[in-house]
């Protein structure tokens, strides 16, 4: 084999053209130039030269140079970035609808969990079991505290059926002790949503008319394991006016998005599967807002008998009618003076609704929600220099003129001056105070604490003048 040819050394230049890739991902040598060993250059299929015509990149060669974004703050390091990001995140809870409608305040709630296999997955920490048994606990007591004269009931679904968790009750740490005793055990078989929304029914069916009947369910599987035709429970519940709404922790599943759909005439913004453990508590605390009265039936206006009992301490302890328990205080029925241990509560004789005027009042800023406050520019931020509720200090507005009119460097949804402004008082507060009075007491201070001018006598007139002392 004296004429056979020799083995091929590349050279530099060609080692190094043949790692540069173009835009049609063909290699190609340096300079150019065609590859080595024909006259003519080397073309592709089509006919075309290698680095000819620009081609579309494909989705995955695109760089997303996430760190470009990055803004560093004025000492050079990237606290106020994230200062701004969690700001950010707190006015994005707050940025919601807060038309005034008519919603059932009195709610009767069943709350489905699933207890399968599916749920001893990993991809919420440390499983989806255990992560929505504490989530349905943060969920009681947000319920409750939103909702201080509704009723709720504990479901699960496993081995193909309905597991009663705690009956329908007004009293949260029922539901939450109920809840911890499932910690014990795991998911297993494979959940049944007709069975449980059948469950669910019977449990509804002796609620008031007054009141709305819900179901919410956590749903981590992707198939339901179901004895008969689901479709007629649909129509049942439908009939029943028993809206359902449905977070998901795998994917969206077509039965649950036609059950929330058909049980919400037609809205399936109340079906969410989670992105993660925050997105999943979000969507699950998202249901304890209580639903808007679409059907003129039910916004009818009647009137309701309730008690407002006040609590009595007797010198020796009795048996109360709610837990058979001998207790010393308590509180007695406003007809039939039966004692019950904690409010609200039905009573167990005569069956009066018997609460408290703060769980009224706690209900009431549902219908009449606080309105979103604005955020402050700079142009108008001279106004104040400390928050009117809690008197932290506010940053000094810029000296130059240009830099009152410039572009806002923070994240959206953030206010560049750090002041947010109510629309009827337009006062100054901090975004701390804003996410208090938004979500915990529901009222602007500085509207509560103005009196206007004239309203209220004093002695002088009524006119508002100071009274005088002698």
């Amino acid at each position: 084999m004296a004429d056979s040819d020799e083995d091929y050394i590349a050279t530099d230049d060609e080692e190094i053209g043949a790692h540069n890739v173009g835009k049609s991902g063909r290699h190609r040598p340096a300079g150019g130039v065609a590859a080595a060993g024909g006259g003519s250059g080397a073309r592709s299929k089509n006919g075309n030269k290698p680095g000819g015509g620009a081609q579309k990149r494909e989705r995955w060669e695109d760089i997303k140079r996430s760190w470009d974004n990055v803004v560093e703050g004025e000492d050079g390091s990237l606290s106020s970035t994230v200062a701004g990001l969690l700001e950010a995140g707190k006015r994005k809870r707050l940025l919601k609808d807060t038309t005034p409608l008519q919603r059932g305040i009195i709610r009767h709630l069943i709350l489905i969990l699933d207890l399968s296999s599916a749920m001893m997955e990993k991809d919420f920490r440390p499983t989806r079991y255990l992560l929505s048994l504490r989530y349905a606990c943060d969920f009681i007591r947000e319920y409750f505290e939103q909702n201080p004269i509704s009723q709720l009931g504990v479901l699960g679904m496993r081995d193909g059926l309905a597991v009663r968790v705690s009956d329908l009750s007004g009293n949260p740490m029922d539901h939450i002790e109920a809840i911890g005793k499932l910690r014990l055990d795991e998911g297993k078989g494979a959940p049944s949503l007709q069975n449980a929304l059948e469950m669910s029914r019977a449990a509804l069916f002796h609620a008031p008319s007054h009141g709305t009947r819900e179901v919410v369910i956590v749903f981590g599987a992707l198939l339901s394991s179901d004895p008969g035709d689901i479709h007629q429970t649909i129509n049942r519940l439908v009939e029943d006016k028993i809206r359902v709404s449905v977070v998901g922790l795998s994917a969206q599943v077509a039965v649950c998005r036609e059950l929330c759909k058909r049980t919400n005439a037609g809205d399936e913004s109340v079906y969410g599967v989670a992105l993660d453990d925050k997105h999943f508590r979000e969507l699950l605390i998202d249901t304890t807002i209580p639903p808007v009265t679409r059907s003129a039936k039910m916004s009818a206006s009647s009137l309701l008998m309730m008690g407002f009992p006040s609590r009595t301490v007797e010198k020796t302890a009795s048996l109360c009618a709610c837990h058979s328990e001998l207790t010393k205080g308590g509180y007695l029925c406003s007809r039939c003076s039966t004692k019950v241990c904690a409010l609200p509560m039905e009573c167990p004789a005569c069956g009066l609704t018997l609460i408290l005027s703060t769980h009224l009042a706690r209900s009431y800023h549902h219908l009449f929600p606080l309105k979103n406050w604005v955020e402050v520019p700079w142009k108008a931020a001279s106004k104040s220099t400390h928050c009117y509720s809690c008197q932290i200090p506010f940053p000094h507005p810029p000296t130059k003129p240009e830099e009152l009119s410039a572009p806002a460097k923070t994240a959206t949804g953030t206010s560049v001056s750090s002041r947010y402004a109510c629309t009827v008082c337009h006062n100054h507060f901090c975004i701390d105070c804003d996410v208090f009075c938004h979500e915990t007491l529901y009222n602007c201070p500085a509207c509560q604490s103005s009196v206007p001018k004239g309203k209220v006598s004093n002695g002088a007139g009524g006119r508002g003048d100071p009274m005088e002392v002698d």
